[in-house]
């Protein structure tokens, strides 16, 4: 599920809550070449991880279904038919050939690349000959809709306000069935929306060439349109394009941030403000309170910034205010897709990954970065370098170093309280303090100059390992 979809998809959704409607998932899939296995699957399973939930559908069924447009082909043949046998839709014997010819010439002209009527100047007569020959030929027709000439089709969005089209615009007679019989998109949707009383439609920007074929649909077939409101484009903050699936730059897709350990309410509120905005300054709210603000006056006309670092921000304050067991969970389970824990870990190695966890809960922005901010309790380091190496190159630093050596291995309990009292007896003791007490330990034991509580660093190190750290790192500096 690209980013997109999953902002229509909320934008329905808190639209249709607010106002106490019904929020319904349509499978649009009559466009056969691009249906994936378990595609449907993977994007109900994503829109319930995001927190959607919804009145009828695929899988909880409705008293408008089904809701698979593959499953509604009866409803849509005697509808096509209709306009065939009304004058409104014509078979077309147009090979893929012909129209490639027929839209090359046209730009080498300078024109628009259109669908040129092929019966143009013909007689009743001509004009049956022409089929039959076509039908002798084997060839297979689409059905397409026959366009108005010079009529203006309008309609009060609710979100860009007035739009209109022209007829003569669109590129002539467009296929409303394909050459199997299956309808395409732009019948289909009609329909669908008209049976199932749809009243209200987002969706994206890119969808606004296709309203006025639609509007043309529920014109021949007399019937009331719905509301449209067609959302922003939403756009790279880095490059102010308009974000494409094939830009690998920038993550896309919600499984993406599922894998990463993203947490989906943050994920929701990030999405809900490509494009909208609450009233003041606060940006983060939960659910209820989103269903209870939201004012679709306050979605935007201009192009949504998809900004990474937002997005990281946001899920940051989540995860400061989730409760333990939830990051402890989500933590977990990237530790061990990394191989950093085992995949079945004994109680005492749980117990060990939640101090670890917990260490650094506050600065993580998502669940995956736990395996590169801790990697100094999985890897062992290199020589000490560059500041750190600077840092240590002093007078006091072996001193503290060899004291707090000695000090540690006579400890019966190697945790945080006795490793914090043995640094404050160094103290007391030398008479080193601060900076050039606790730097040449938390560089010596972690090879680093910045990380989370020393002495809970140091236990989860161990004294095992913190012991060899110490060693090695005085005898780099004792050279």
């Amino acid at each position: 599920m690209h980013i997109g979809n999953a902002r229509t998809a909320i934008f329905n959704y808190l639209f249709a809550r607010h106002n106490k409607g019904k929020f319904i998932i349509r499978i649009e899939d009559t466009d056969t070449k691009r249906n994936v296995a378990d595609g449907e699957k993977s994007q109900l399973e994503n829109l319930k991880w995001l927190g959607l939930d919804w009145d009828e559908g695929p899988d909880v069924g409705g008293d408008f279904g089904p809701y698979r447009q593959s499953e509604r082909n009866d409803i849509y043949q005697p509808l096509l038919q209709q306009l065939l046998d009304e004058g409104k839709a014509y078979y077309s014997y147009r090979t893929e050939e012909e129209l490639t010819a027929d839209r090359d010439a046209q730009k080498a002209r300078g024109e628009m690349p259109h669908y040129e009527y092929e019966y143009e100047g013909m007689s009743d007569e001509e004009k049956q000959q022409a089929i039959d020959a076509a039908k002798a030929k084997g060839l297979k027709p689409v059905i397409r809709f026959r366009v108005p000439k010079d009529r203006d089709y309008a309609w009060d969005d609710i979100v860009k306000g007035n739009v209109s089209f022209n007829s003569d615009t669109i590129g002539g007679d467009f296929v409303i069935a394909k050459r199997d019989g299956t309808p395409t998109y732009n019948f289909a949707v009609v329909v669908d929306d008209h049976m199932m009383k749809i009243s209200h439609v987002f969706r994206g920007d890119d969808h606004v060439a296709n309203t006025p074929k639609q509007l043309m649909i529920y014109e021949a077939f007399g019937w009331q349109a719905p509301q449209f409101g067609h959302m922003s484009l939403i756009i790279s903050a880095d490059t102010g394009k308009k974000l494409s699936k094939r830009d690998e730059s920038v993550l896309q897709f919600i499984e993406q941030y599922r894998n990463l350990g993203y947490l989906p309410d943050a994920m929701f509120n990030f999405i809900l403000l490509l494009g909208w905005s609450p009233v003041g300054e606060d940006e983060i709210f939960n659910k209820k309170q989103f269903i209870k603000m939201y004012d679709e006056k306050r979605l935007s006309k201009s192009p949504a910034k998809f900004d990474s670092k937002k997005l990281e921000w946001i899920n940051n304050q989540y995860v400061k205010a989730a409760d333990d067991s939830t990051i402890m969970d989500l933590a977990l389970r990237q530790l061990i897709k990394k191989g950093n824990i085992p995949e079945n870990p004994d109680a005492k190695t749980i117990e060990w990954a939640r101090q670890l966890i917990n260490l650094y809960k506050r600065e993580m922005s998502y669940m995956a970065q736990i395996n590169d901010m801790a990697s100094v309790f999985f890897e062992e380091p290199e020589e000490v370098s560059g500041d750190a190496l600077a840092e240590i190159s002093n007078d006091t630093a072996p001193v503290v170093l060899n004291e707090f050596l000695q000090r540690i291995q006579k400890l019966d309990y190697f945790d945080a309280v006795e490793i914090f009292h043995t640094i404050k007896a160094i103290q007391k003791d030398t008479g080193i303090k601060g900076r050039q007490l606790w730097m040449p330990i938390r560089i010596a034991v972690t090879h680093e100059m910045h990380g989370p509580e020393l002495p809970e660093s140091v236990e989860l190190v161990g004294k095992q390992k913190a012991v060899q750290h110490i060693k090695q790192t005085l005898n780099q500096i004792n050279k």
